[in-house]
């Protein structure tokens, strides 16, 4: 699972609702200055010869060995062995069709994009969900390798495996890491996290309540202005934390509505997953507000008809970005007990833990770097 002595090169994509961005990465590195072109288009044969022609581009960086433009000053000598990318869904991720798309409205019907470029490029091509990708590249070289090597370090023998990654932006995004491998589903629509019902306002999906617009919708809600008036959320946050003049209590209790919501989905996905999480996205910056209140409403209990309180996850969530909790959650609750009729002895940790944290990577680079990784890997395993 560690591609950063890989020599092979794989061609990426960031596919937003603006600007697609092409870059090729090698050894767990984007080795190119980002090659930006516009996503908009008047139809979708200029959308796809926009995709083409970025591609070309790279491709033509990488055989012409353009040492100019390389981050990296060695000459590039290898062609790529497969383009892999993140595009927006709807979409039969496996196959490489995407579906009805609202950023990029002339994908209606579907539109077979990854058979067109595995034709025109004649290598693989992989594409997957954003969500899925940031998990898969935090799992890879991120939060999971990070944590398990500091574990080892204090001398705690427990070693992580899952991980769910969210990412919190326009939209709210999941993706889940088990053992090595990337969940995609049979319908490429594992860790669809938005669809989850919304704890505060039950006709409505999570997004609305975890997302840019949540944070919005709140602050105006508690400010009695009008939401077209509202400041962006890097605004809401620095007035919350005091850094810019405004109504501060507003921003907070704007951000403690974010993360309530957000814990109740986390939860709930979590109870199935039994893993780790990692925080990512446009709105991850802002962790100082609403991190705390997150991981406090994932162990707060549930009432019960008996009136005694049950656990909200079965196991305990810990916030990785507190120095306390920290210690708390990497300090060893083993202990050695007796197998029954016998003389020996073996390690038994009574304690379920579960860490909740910010990425270690970035977004951007998460996402690249899980694009890479997992295109090596269908590669080696043939898929």
């Amino acid at each position: 699972m560690n591609y950063n002595n890989d020599s092979r090169i794989v061609m990426t994509l960031d596919a937003g609702g603006t600007n697609f961005v092409f870059n090729a990465v090698q050894g767990e590195e984007e080795i190119l200055e980002p090659i930006v072109l516009p996503a908009k288009g008047d139809s979708l044969e200029e959308a796809l010869n926009m995709i083409i022609e970025g591609f070309n581009v790279v491709k033509s960086k990488l055989v012409h060995q353009a040492t100019d433009v390389l981050l990296n000053p060695a000459p590039l000598t290898k062609q790529p062995v497969a383009i892999s990318f993140a595009f927006p869904g709807p979409a039969d991720y496996e196959n490489g069709i995407i579906g009805d798309l609202q950023n990029l409205p002339f994908f209606r019907g579907g539109v077979a994009l990854g058979p067109m470029l595995r034709e025109k490029f004649g290598i693989p091509v992989f594409i997957n969900n954003d969500g899925d990708l940031f998990a898969y590249g935090e799992a890879i070289a991120g939060l999971l390798p990070g944590i398990n090597k500091k574990l080892e370090e204090v001398g705690n023998p427990k070693r992580y495996r899952n991980l769910f990654g969210v990412t919190f932006g326009t939209g709210f995004g999941g993706g889940i890491v088990t053992r090595n491998g990337l969940h995609i589903g049979d319908n490429s629509s594992g860790g669809e996290i938005n669809r989850m019902r919304n704890r505060s306002f039950k006709n409505w999906d999570t997004e609305e309540s975890v997302s840019i617009r949540g944070i919005q919708r709140e602050f105006s809600k508690h400010t009695g202005t009008d939401i077209s008036a509202c400041p962006e959320p890097k605004e809401i946050f620095e007035i919350g934390i005091g850094k810019r003049k405004g109504r501060q209590q507003a921003a907070i209790r704007a951000f403690e509505a974010f993360a309530r919501d957000a814990a109740d989905a986390i939860a709930n996905a979590i109870t199935l997953i039994d893993g780790l999480v990692v925080i990512g996205g446009g709105l991850s910056g802002a962790w100082p507000l609403f991190l705390p209140k997150l991981v406090g409403e994932m162990n707060h209990p549930f009432d019960t008809m008996s009136g005694k309180p049950l656990e909200r996850i079965e196991t305990v969530a810990f916030n990785l970005e507190d120095p306390t909790d920290y210690g708390k959650f990497l300090t060893s609750t083993s202990k050695v007990i007796p197998v029954p009729f016998s003389e020996n002895m073996v390690n038994f940790d009574p304690e379920k833990k579960i860490g909740v944290g910010i990425s270690r990577l970035g977004t951007s680079r998460a996402v690249s770097i899980g694009a890479y990784a997992f295109a090596l890997n269908m590669l080696q395993s043939g898929g």
